[in-house]
This record gives structure tokens, sequence and C-alpha cells, in this order.
């Protein structure tokens, strides 16, 4: 067992689920100060001693966000500079993961370029959820611990007892995650033919499987303007599904978004608070919590034990 302190500092990203770890590891949450200057610079300070200390950095780097990445980097340099012992970057959300490589020319690789960022800052660590791309975790040279939300959306489906069902990928690129959780809820598996028009506007061909007479689950690990997913919905809808719900770890929602859901033909719409949400004007929307699963992961790093272990657990949720 580690005789270090356990130090749960939280930028303003997400408070309100830094306050749900630490309850979950019935800990009080470390205060610091995150403010800004008159010109708009960052101003940090931590309001505590972590000297030799375990320091959990938790910080989404959501939109706005630069602001919310330039706050994770100097929260980690003011950890360092105070002598903390470790610093885990928890960052439920991890933005700029997009450009994962470098499909067309003269652009750049921004997830390897954070990344960098992170671990020079002083990280030795990093936790974080459905990472847009599995691959970003070999652009880390510190240890990344990759979680994924599974067990809190299974558990919600399998729940509504939603038979027959089909779980729907909105495009190619996310039918390995949809054919996970068919696999674990059951259900018979759809992919939707989608092509990307702009950074905007997508172009919806068929659907690939059957959704007539089903419940269809649209699942991704992100919404950003939704329009992908709400295309997606609206193709179940026309082709004759029972009801249609849309899940996803990270809402973003960005742009149109709240307006392109508002509008879409589903029953439910659920996410987790990765990223905090604003439940207003979304009458459908069910945001489900994130800290236990996090809370237990930020447990296992500072007590040195195996969080392979809760992968495999996850697997078979």
């Amino acid at each position: 067992m580690s005789q270090r302190s356990l130090e749960l500092i939280a930028g303003n990203a997400c408070p309100g689920l830094a306050d749900d770890i630490a309850r979950e590891l019935s800990i009080q949450r470390t205060n610091a100060r995150v403010g800004r200057f008159p010109d708009g610079e960052i101003d940090v300070q931590i309001e505590a001693n972590v000297r030799g200390a375990d320091v959990f950095l938790v910080q989404s780097t959501s939109p706005p966000v630069n602001d919310n990445l330039m706050e994770l980097l100097i929260l980690i340099d003011a950890a360092r500079r105070a002598s903390a012992m470790r610093i885990t970057a928890v960052i439920p959300y991890f933005g700029y993961a997009r450009k994962d490589r470098k499909d067309e020319g003269r652009v750049p690789i921004t997830a390897k370029l954070c990344a960098n960022l992170l671990a020079k800052a002083g990280a030795d660590r990093v936790l974080t959820v459905d990472l847009h791309a599995a691959q970003i975790q070999g652009f880390f040279d510190i240890p990344v611990d990759h979680l994924y939300s599974a067990p809190v959306l299974v558990g919600h489906f399998k729940a509504q007892r939603l038979d027959p069902l089909v779980v729907v990928a909105p495009d190619v690129g996310s039918s390995k995650m949809a054919r996970g959780y068919a696999n674990r809820l059951g259900g018979e598996l759809a992919i939707v033919d989608k092509r990307r028009v702009s950074a905007e506007s997508i172009e919806v061909g068929a659907v690939i499987g059957d959704v007539k007479d089903r419940h269809a689950l649209l699942i991704d690990d992100m919404i950003s303007t939704a329009g992908s997913i709400t295309e997606a919905a609206r193709v179940c809808h026309e082709q004759g599904a029972k009801s249609v719900r849309i899940a996803a770890t990270h809402g973003v929602l960005c742009g149109p978004a709240r307006e392109r859901l508002r509008e879409a033909p589903v029953e439910e719409i659920v996410l987790t608070d990765t990223i905090p949400v604003d439940p207003a004007g979304l009458p459908n929307l069910t945001v489900l919590g994130i800290a236990p699963l996090l809370a237990e992961a930020v447990m296992r790093v500072h007590t040195e034990q195996s969080i392979s272990v809760l992968f495999n657990r996850q697997a078979g949720a």
C-alpha cells in the first residue's frame, strides 16, 4: 500500500465530476485557485502542501479546449514545482484527438502534440476514458490508462430490456465499438454507410443490417455537432425501427448539436458526465455518472494495484 497522501485537484472544466470522484474515494478535494489575470492569462495556485504527494489532476480538455488544456498544463507545472512525488493527469475527455495521423499533406498530428505537451509539463501518467482513437495511447512516452465507459452504458440499457435490439454504428469507424456493445447487450449489429462532405456536414447512405421492427441503439464515442448520429437516427426511423436511442461517452455538443438532437426522432439521448452537460432544452437526455469508474482507477493507481484487472472486468460487463 502507498504511504503517500492522495491529493485530488480539479481545474475549471469539470469540478462537479472531481467532487463526485472525491466522494467515491471518501476524501476532500484539494483546493486550487484557477483564475485569470486581466489580460486573460491563466493564474494558478495550489492551496495545500503537496510535497511528496500522489497528485491527481482532474481536467477534461473539452470546449473551450485551448483554455482547459492550458489550465491542465499549468496545474501540472504548479504541482511539479511544489515537489509532488507523482502527477497523474485524469483527463475524462481528451481533446485534440481527431488529428491522429497525416491523412493529407501539410497537416499536424495534434493528438501527438498534446501528448508531448502533457509529458513535457511534468505529468508522470495519464488516465482517460474512451479515446477517439485507441492508438493515441502509443503517442505518449509516459504510462496511459485507457478506461472504457462500456460498463456504465451497458448497465443502463440492460435495465431497459430492449428486445429485439440492434446496435447501430453511425459510421464504419465506430463499428468495432458497436460490435462490442451488441455482444454485451445480446443484440444484432448494423452499420450506417456515411460519407463526410466537410467537418460540419455528412452524407448518409444505406444501413448495412436490419433495423426494421427492432429497438435501434446508435452508439459512438462522442457527439460533437451531432450531424452524423442524428442523420443515422433519421435513417433508422425511416427504415422502420421500433424505437431509436442515441448514446455516447462524451457530450461535446457544439454548434447546432442541441437543435439537431431536439429534432431527431429518438426516445432517449444518453451521455456520461466526462464533460458537464446542460440538460436545458433536451427533455429526453439522460446523463450517467462516470465517477465510480474513475475513482476505482485512481485508487488502483495510488495503491499500485493492477489496472488491467479493471479492464478485464469492463470487458465482461
